[in-house]
């Protein structure tokens, strides 16, 4: 039988000619086309022990390790999450510092650079040296070493002149007796190809 040809026996008092000639009171619950079942008839088993009323009642049940595991793993990868992303930040935080601090250095590189090179002219070597108290020197000599052992000197070396300036102070003599004999100039020799 299905639903539709099923026939459903009225409430108590009322037939099926009473309701259908309307004669019956109001009706109070709404019509359904179907009955829900009768709820089983729960009884206790012999035998068993049934917790006590001072136990929680969220041990009494058997999926409640189960839930407690689960909420546990989730506390825990929220936990770990966080401080996850601790560490990150910290670490985000560090490069930042680390970036900055090398930008900082490579512009003092680039600063001491150019101080190198802008001291690096002759004008500026020469300015250093008139603050230094250096005098220029005269003209050089250069003393050439043969193969065979032997030596020829070039050029004729000369002191440097003393300037007359009054700001620089004057060297001192020294007596002549401290002074060793000058050795004899080797003559200047000029060779093939010179």
């Amino acid at each position: 039988m299905t639903r539709a040809t099923a026939r459903v026996t009225p409430p108590s008092g009322r037939t099926a000619s009473t309701v259908r000639a309307g004669t019956a009171g109001p009706r109070t619950t709404p019509r359904t086309g179907f009955r829900t079942p009768p709820r089983p008839e729960l009884r206790l088993l012999p035998g068993i022990t049934t917790a006590g009323r001072g136990a929680p009642r969220l041990l009494r049940h058997p999926r409640a390790p189960f839930v407690l595991l689960i909420v546990a793993m989730l506390v825990g990868t929220t936990l770990g999450l966080l401080v996850l992303n601790t560490a990150i930040a910290v670490d985000s935080l560090k490069a930042t510092q680390l970036r900055t601090a090398n930008a900082e250095r490579a512009q003092e590189v680039q600063r001491l650079e150019q101080k190198v090179v802008d001291g690096n002219t002759p004008e500026e070597i020469a300015r250093a040296a008139d603050a230094a108290g250096m005098i220029p020197a005269g003209s050089a000599g250069f003393l050439v070493l043969d193969p065979d052992g032997g030596s020829v000197l070039r050029g004729t070396p000369e002191p440097a002149a003393v300037p007359d300036s009054p700001d620089t102070p004057a060297t001192p003599q020294a007596p002549a007796t401290s002074q060793a004999p000058a050795a004899p100039e080797a003559p200047a020799t000029s060779r093939a190809g010179d």
